[in-house]
C-alpha cells in the first residue's frame, strides 16, 4: 500500500513521478566531447582557406596528412587514410583488396545498416550471419552455413563490443578469406591490449557527431597492406600522381593510378585539423566512456528480469552504449517505462520502430519480401533484438546522470 500511495515508486508510465526530469545526454543534442582547442584549431583550418587535401604543401604539411600520420602512430598501423565517412571506408577496404564484385561477404545481422551499404557499394552482397545471445556475430551459424562464394568477412564491434577476434580470425584463415573489421562503433577501444581495427586486413572508423573523434562526418581506414592502402588511396580521389605523396620514402607499390576509378571520397582539410586537435583528449573521452559504462554495468549486473550484454573478454568495450536484454519480458514496454522516467532507451526489434540496425529494416536486400519472412531467416537474431534495450552513454555523463540510469532501470525491473 506505501508503494502505492508513494509517486515516487509508482511508475512514470503510470502516473508516477519520473526518476528524473531533464533531457537524456545525447550527441543530437549537444552532448559531445568538443574543447575550446578544437574550436580553434577549425577557425584554423579555415582561415588558411586551403580546404583541399592536395595543394602546394608536402603531404606531411597539410592537416590530412599530419592526422594521417597521427592516427597511425596512435594504431600501430603502418597505414592510416582520412576518408568521407566511415561506410567509405570500409567500402574502400573492401575494393582496394580486390575482392571481386558480386562475391558475398559475410556480416551480422546486428549492425548499423552501413555495413550492408558498404559491402553493396564496393559491389559485393551481404551474407547475413545470427549472433548469439550477448548480440556478436555466431560463428557456430557462418560454419553452419557457409558458401564457397563469401570471399571476406566483415566482423563489426557493434555499441562498442569487441567481436570474438581470435575465434574470427582463426575460422576465416582456415576457410582462406580476409577478415575486415567495422570498428566505426568502437574508435579507441581494445581487446587484449590491441586496439581494435588492428586484427584484420583493415580497420574502418567514423568520425561522424556520436563517435569518439567527432567531425561530424568522415571516416578513416587503418592497414598494414601497403598495396591496399594504394590502391584506397587512389580510389578515394588522389589524382595526377597525388597518390605519391602517400609514399614520400619511396615509389608506391602500384603501377599506375589510371587503372582505377576516382570516387572523390576524400577528407577535408577543416575536419582533418578539428580531429587532429580532438586526438590530444582522445584517451580522457575513452576514460570516461569506460568509466561510466562499468560503473553502470556493475550496479545493474544482478538485477532480476534483464541479462547485460557480456563482453568477450574483461574491458573489451568502448562503453557508449549500455544494452540488456529482457528474456521472455516485453522489451519494448521496458523501453518504453525508462523513457517516461527521463532515460533515452529503444527497444532494438521493436515492431514500431524503424530501426535501421536490425537487419529486417534493411529493405534494400530484400526486394519484395515481407517482414515476417526477412526475420524468419535469421530466427535468433530476431528474437534476441526483440528482448534488447538499448541506452546510449555519451562520454559527458556525470555520476548522477549514471545514477538516475541506474535507478530508473532498477524501478522499471521491480515493478
Amino acid at each position: 500500500m506505501q508503494s502505492e500511495r508513494d509517486g515516487s515508486a509508482r511508475l512514470a508510465i503510470n502516473g508516477g513521478d519520473p526518476v528524473r526530469h531533464d533531457p537524456w545526454p545525447t550527441y543530437d543534442k549537444g552532448a559531445v566531447f568538443v574543447h575550446r582547442e578544437d574550436e580553434e584549431a577549425a577557425l584554423r583550418a579555415i582561415r588558411s582557406h586551403l580546404y583541399f587535401r592536395y595543394d602546394y604543401r608536402p603531404q606531411q604539411e597539410t592537416e590530412c596528412g599530419r592526422l594521417e600520420a597521427e592516427l597511425s602512430r596512435y594504431f600501430g598501423t603502418r597505414h592510416a587514410l582520412a576518408v568521407s565517412s566511415g561506410t567509405t571506408a570500409i567500402a574502400l577496404s573492401i575494393m582496394a583488396a580486390g575482392i571481386p564484385p558480386g562475391s558475398l561477404i559475410a556480416c551480422p545481422g546486428f549492425t548499423f545498416v552501413a555495413t550492408p551499404s558498404a559491402i553493396v557499394l564496393a559491389g559485393c552482397t551481404p551474407f547475413l550471419v545470427e549472433v548469439d545471445e550477448d548480440l556478436h556475430l555466431d560463428l557456430d551459424d557462418l560454419r553452419a552455413r557457409w558458401n564457397p562464394e563469401i570471399k571476406a568477412i566483415l566482423v563489426v564491434h557493434m555499441r562498442g563490443f569487441a567481436a570474438d577476434m581470435a575465434a574470427v580470425t582463426a575460422f576465416a584463415a582456415e576457410k582462406g578469406v580476409p577478415v575486415f573489421e567495422d570498428a566505426v562503433p568502437a574508435l579507441g577501444a581494445e581487446l587484449d591490449g590491441r586496439k581494435l581495427g588492428t586484427f584484420g586486413l583493415a580497420g574502418g572508423f567514423s568520425t561522424q557527431s556520436d563517435k569518439s573523434l567527432n567531425c561530424g562526418e568522415g571516416g578513416f581506414l587503418v592497414t598494414d597492406d601497403s598495396e591496399l592502402f594504394a590502391r584506397a588511396v587512389v580510389l578515394s580521389g588522389a589524382y595526377e600522381g597525388r597518390l605519391k605523396r602517400h609514399f614520400p620514402g619511396g615509389d608506391p607499390p602500384i603501377d599506375t593510378d589510371l587503372d582505377l576509378p576516382l570516387l572523390s571520397f576524400r577528407m577535408d582539410e577543416i575536419r582533418a585539423a578539428l580531429l587532429r586537435s580532438e586526438l590530444d583528449r582522445l584517451p580522457l573521452r575513452l576514460k570516461c566512456f569506460h568509466d561510466n559504462y562499468t560503473y553502470v554495468s556493475e550496479a545493474l549486473k544482478d538485477v532480476p528480469r534483464i541479462a547485460v550484454r557480456r563482453p568477450v573478454a574483461p574491458g573489451a568495450f568502448l562503453g557508449e552504449a549500455f544494452i540488456f536484454r529482457v528474456p521472455g519480458g516485453d522489451a519494448a514496454w521496458f523501453a518504453d517505462a525508462l523513457c517516461h522516467e527521463g532515460i533515452g532507451a529503444r527497444n532494438l526489434g521493436s515492431d514500431r520502430d524503424t530501426n535501421v540496425r536490425v537487419f529486417w529494416n534493411w529493405r534494400f536486400l530484400f526486394r519484395g519480401q515481407d517482414v515476417a519472412s526477412i526475420q524468419a531467416l535469421l530466427p535468433r537474431t530476431t528474437r534476441y533484438l526483440r528482448e534488447a534495450v538499448d541506452v546510449p552513454l555519451s562520454s559527458s555523463l556525470s555520476v548522477e546522470d549514471c545514477d538516475h540510469l541506474i535507478e530508473a532501470v532498477r524501478k522499471v525491473a521491480g515493478s
